[in-house]
């Protein structure tokens, strides 16, 4: 063949042209050695792609293995894949269920089993063992939709087929490994030879499927228990049972019976959070007598500033008076704010607030003294005085909402037993299916997309761009902490991403493939073509979701 005939191509600093149909595996074993990792993927003109994609058209590829984010998001779900497999193959009769993440884990149960034998976990661990040692070829394959119906069903995946059928799509990519098929909407490894680094572990009603992080992908990631943030999933389990619906086709087939079910749903979601929160107000005022300080925290996009007046509320019907106090008044001035390992300024580092002068207001208002508390002007980098005083009233509670809130760094001169720690996050409700969950922070990201847009007139690339930042800070500054908290409180809402689809979709169409950011602009917009648009008219004025589409009673 003639070099005009071929296909150029770029692969690191190789450059070179190959046969049209080429595929990313042919190539894999010359340019993809010398990663300290399987290679599980790629990235083809910035788009996440399996390994079996043709080369078509000139570009770049970047081969993908566990220590980058995109690698190890394709290892996690294959090693789900594989997970089901397995349990297809030893207990046909049972249904698998991928719950939740828990730490460098997922949570699994058997549906409608109360505990699981660890001979069962043990067995399910060396099949899938069996099949790493088989090093089976995962093949997707492209095909109408109503042969991919059939096929799934023939499989026992009837929640799958569900979905599927209710997608306007004339083409469906189904996965094959031996004699097992099933959909995912994921980039999966190419065969299962490199999925060996994995663990099986009893807990809780289930076990944990346990797997790497990318610092060190040839060790499963020691586990950490979080009795806590399990529990709070365990709560939005059975939120989800009231509402009747535990994955997509569940939600699918609610508005397909009555679109009018849309706006109940809307109201019993909604319910349920204010419920919670009146008991998160009940318990504080429980305890008034010793507990003055309410500590809100949680990552980015979590509905914070929301709950923080929503809380405020429940407390005043319970005739308390709370008074709110702002972080980011402390902030240091910008010559003294210190700086990241890129020589930037780190604004969620929690030497970049006045600590000192923190803790001697604090204790002030809680003595009940009147303080000049500062303002800071971030136009100028700097602390003003503007005369503004405040005054709390004895036995009433003070308010902080902050990244900090949980670190007991922040508050350290007042004593443990006087303060109410508050954690907060969207935890993802609701899954695409039995075996494809929606990760939280594509939930929050989601999320920040449409409020930069809506409130900073941010378009989706700059937010896409600002998130590594975003999520380093979390993983320091929030996460250490969550178990620390006396309450957690999930602001997910079993409906939002029907309602951000509007929002999200067109924001996300608009990243180009020039931007290495478009893989993640193309996942998330996967994520939303699956879900139904639900109108927001009937989200109430002082939903959580009102912070990121704006109309919320609690903001101008």
């Amino acid at each position: 063949m003639q070099q005009s005939q071929e296909i150029p191509i770029q692969i690191g600093s190789h450059s070179l042209h190959v046969a049209p149909g080429t595929v990313l595996l042919d190539l894999a074993p010359q340019y993809g050695c010398g990663f300290a990792s399987p290679i599980v993927g790629a990235k083809y003109n910035n788009e996440v792609v399996d390994l079996y994609t043709e080369i078509k058209e000139p570009g770049t590829i970047e081969y993908l293995d566990l220590t980058s984010e995109d690698g190890i998001r394709i290892y996690r779900q294959s090693l789900v894949f594989l997970l089901v497999k397995a349990a297809w193959e030893l207990f046909p009769n049972r249904t698998i269920l991928v719950e939740h993440s828990l730490g460098k884990s997922y949570y699994c149960e058997f549906k409608g089993y109360k505990t699981i034998s660890p001979l069962d976990i043990i067995a399910l661990e060396a099949r899938m063992r069996e099949i790493v040692a088989q090093d089976l070829p995962v093949i997707p394959e492209m095909m109408p939709k109503e042969k991919a119906i059939q096929i799934l069903c023939a499989k026992g995946h009837e929640e799958k087929s569900a979905i599927v059928e209710n997608m306007d799509w004339k083409q469906v990519r189904i996965l094959t490994c031996g004699n097992y098929a099933s959909y995912s909407h994921s980039v999966l490894a190419p065969r299962t030879g490199g999925l060996n680094v994995f663990q099986l572990q009893p807990y809780a009603q289930g076990f944990l499927l346990r797997f790497p992080a990318p610092h060190n992908p040839r060790e499963v990631a020691p586990i950490t228990d979080l009795p806590k943030l399990a529990q709070v999933f365990r709560e939005s389990e059975e939120w989800a049972g009231i509402l009747g619906i535990n994955n997509l086709a569940g939600l699918n087939r609610l508005l397909a019976q009555n679109p009018n079910e849309g706006n109940c749903l809307i109201h019993i979601a909604e319910a349920l959070h204010e419920k919670k929160i009146a008991r998160i107000a009940d318990e504080i005022y429980a305890n008034r007598d010793k507990l003055r300080v309410v500590l809100i925290a949680g990552p980015s996009s979590s509905g914070k500033t929301t709950f923080a007046q929503r809380l405020l509320i429940q407390l005043r019907v319970h005739g308390l008076q709370p008074v709110s106090l702002s972080l980011d008044d402390y902030f240091v001035d910008r010559e003294h704010t210190p700086r990241d390992e890129n020589g930037e300024y780190d604004f969620e580092a929690l030497e970049a607030l006045d600590l000192e002068l923190f803790n001697q207001q604090l204790q002030q208002l809680i003595a009940g003294q009147e303080v000049e508390i500062p303002t800071f002007n971030f136009l100028l980098g700097k602390r003003e005085w503007r005369g503004k005083k405040l005054q709390v009233k004895p036995d009433h509670p003070l308010i902080i909402e902050g990244i900090h809130g949980l670190n007991e760094k922040l508050t350290a001169s007042i004593k443990r037993e006087n303060k109410y720690k508050i954690y907060i996050s969207a935890l993802t409700q609701i899954s695409i299916d039995n075996h494809n969950r929606i990760p939280t922070t594509d939930t929050r990201l989601i999320r920040r997309i449409v409020r930069d847009n809506q409130f900073r007139s941010h378009d989706a690339l700059a937010t896409l761009k600002r998130w590594p930042s975003v999520r380093r800070g979390e993983e320091k500054n929030i996460f250490p902490y969550q178990e620390e908290a006396d309450m957690m409180f999930n602001s997910a809402l079993i409906y939002e991403l029907g309602v951000f689809k509007k929002y999200a979709y067109p924001l996300l169409a608009k990243v180009t493939r020039e931007e290495k950011e478009y893989a993640d602009a193309q996942r998330l917009l996967t994520l939303l073509k699956h879900f139904p648009e639900i109108p927001d008219q009937h989200v109430p004025l002082n939903s959580i979701l009102r912070e990121f589409i704006g109309g919320s009673s609690f903001h101008e």
